[in-house]
C-alpha cells in the first residue's frame, strides 16, 4: 500500500442550489467516511461560504477557479485571498473546461497554482488529453506539456501542497471512463515525469488522482492501482453516491 493518503474531490461545476446544498451536505455529515481520506469538495463560487460553515469539519471546501491577482480592477474575477477569507482550503485549477471552453492556457494555469498557493491554499492541478490526442498517440505529450508550465514555476517544496488530477477530456460527464489499466498507465507515466522534471521525492509523495465519469460503481477497481491515489468527482458528487466513492479503499 502506498503511504500517500487517499485523495477524493467533488466538482460540482455550475450546479446547485442553496435548497440542494443543504439537503446534500446533510446526507454527506450524516454518513461514514473513513479517517484515513482526504475529502475536499469545489463549490461555486457564491456557495463557498456557505459550503464551508455547513460542512462536516473534518472534510474541506475548494474553490473551482481563481484569479491571479490579490485584488483589483479585475471585474467578475474571484482572488485566491478570497476564497480563503470565505473558508476555502483548496482550489481547483485548470480544468478542462477553463482551458477548452474558456481558452486558457497552460502559462496563465502555471500562474492561478503559484497565486494560490502564496495565499495559502492547496491546489487541485488537472491534465488529460482531449479524445484526438489520445487517439493519436499523444497522451502523454499533452499531459507533460501542461505540467510542464507549472513545473517551471512551483519550487519542489509547493509539490507537497498539489494533487494532480489526470482527467481525460473524452472521459467527462461522456459516461465514457478511462479503464483502470489506461489510468494506472498514465498515472505511472506523469509520476516517472515528476521524477526526472522535479525530483524523486516529490514523484513519490505527490497525489495523483482520476477524474472522468467515476461512479460509485466503477470507483473501487482503479482506487486498487498502485499509481491512483484517489479521484476528482464531477456529476456524482452531487449525489449521496459520493460517499461510495469516499469509501472506495474500504
Amino acid at each position: 500500500m502506498s503511504s500517500r493518503t487517499f485523495w477524493v474531490g467533488g466538482n460540482w461545476k455550475m450546479n446547485g442550489s442553496v435548497a440542494a446544498i443543504k439537503e446534500l451536505t446533510n446526507t454527506f455529515n450524516s454518513g461514514n467516511a473513513p479517517s484515513d481520506v482526504e475529502v475536499v469538495i469545489g463549490a461555486p463560487f457564491v456557495y463557498v461560504h456557505l459550503l464551508s460553515e455547513s460542512l462536516r469539519k473534518d472534510w474541506a471546501v475548494a474553490g473551482e477557479n481563481c484569479y491571479v491577482k490579490a485584488s483589483g480592477a479585475y471585474t467578475g474575477e474571484i482572488s485566491p485571498e478570497m476564497l480563503k477569507d470565505v473558508g476555502a482550503q483548496w482550489v481547483i485549477v485548470g480544468h478542462s473546461e477553463r482551458r477548452n471552453i474558456l481558452g486558457e492556457s497552460d502559462d496563465f494555469t502555471a500562474e492561478k497554482c503559484v497565486k494560490a498557493l502564496a495565499a495559502g491554499l492547496k491546489v487541485s492541478l488537472c491534465v488529460g488529453e482531449l479524445l484526438e490526442e489520445r487517439e493519436a498517440g499523444i497522451t502523454q505529450q499533452v499531459v507533460e506539456r501542461q505540467l510542464g508550465a507549472v513545473v517551471k514555476v512551483l519550487k519542489e517544496e509547493d509539490w507537497a501542497n498539489v494533487v494532480v488530477a489526470y482527467e481525460p477530456v473524452w472521459a467527462i460527464g461522456t459516461g465514457k471512463v478511462a479503464t483502470p489499466e489506461q489510468a494506472q498507465e498514465t498515472h505511472a507515466a506523469i509520476r516517472e515525469y515528476l521524477k526526472t522534471a522535479v525530483s524523486p521525492k516529490v514523484a513519490a509523495e505527490t497525489r495523483i488522482v482520476y477524474g472522468g465519469s467515476v461512479n460509485g460503481k466503477n470507483c473501487k477497481e482503479a482506487a486498487q492501482k498502485p499509481d491512483v491515489d484517489g479521484f476528482l468527482v464531477g456529476g456524482a458528487s452531487l449525489k449521496p453516491e459520493f460517499l461510495d466513492i469516499v469509501n472506495a479503499t474500504q
